[in-house]
């Protein structure tokens, strides 16, 4: 019997990096499509704080996030059992000596700490392209709040092959 796949939550950067390098619109139509086919499978969604960093520029990205994507791809963290994980995560982090009290600021403001709560909140997968450093103090990678909060990450690349993504 074959089990349905997980389910993943984008960081901002599974899109900003292919938008800028491996994946561009012009290049590989096919890695964009299949984002809202996985997502229409219900593999797929990032949360709405992501989608705020994603619109913010003015670029092809930023057009093809408010004219493509449905609105139900970018997932609301507004409700009790989020903010609770996520006062719980921004507390770790604060409470970490190892990063830069500008570090700690950054990610309280950004939508990284939203989207650990979110997942574990949903049991979701991250999926992002940043790796886990256990050392580095000048900004707080996913992957490390991840790992402390029980939450497991993946990479775009492992990612599409674990959904069994093809471009041809």
């Amino acid at each position: 019997m074959m089990t349905a796949p997980p389910a993943y939550l984008l960081d901002a950067n599974i899109f900003i990096e292919a938008h800028k390098r491996y994946y561009a619109f012009d290049i590989c139509p096919g890695y964009w499509t299949a984002l809202l086919s996985h997502h229409n499978g219900a593999h797929l969604r990032s949360i709405d704080r992501v989608r705020d960093e994603l619109i913010s520029q003015a670029d092809a990205l930023s057009q093809w996030i408010q004219q493509q994507v449905p609105a139900s791809f970018f997932a609301a963290t507004g409700d009790r059992q989020v903010t609770e994980v996520f006062s719980n995560v921004v507390a770790w982090v604060q409470n970490k000596a190892q990063y830069l009290p500008a570090a700690k600021t950054a990610f309280a403001a950004g939508a990284d700490g939203w989207l650990v709560a979110y997942a574990r909140v949903h049991g979701l997968i991250v999926a992002t392209d940043e790796v886990q450093n256990p050392g580095i103090r000048r900004r707080v990678p996913i992957p490390n709040v991840c790992d402390a909060f029980g939450v497991d990450c993946i990479d775009t690349f492992n990612m599409l092959r674990a959904l069994g993504a093809r471009f041809h």
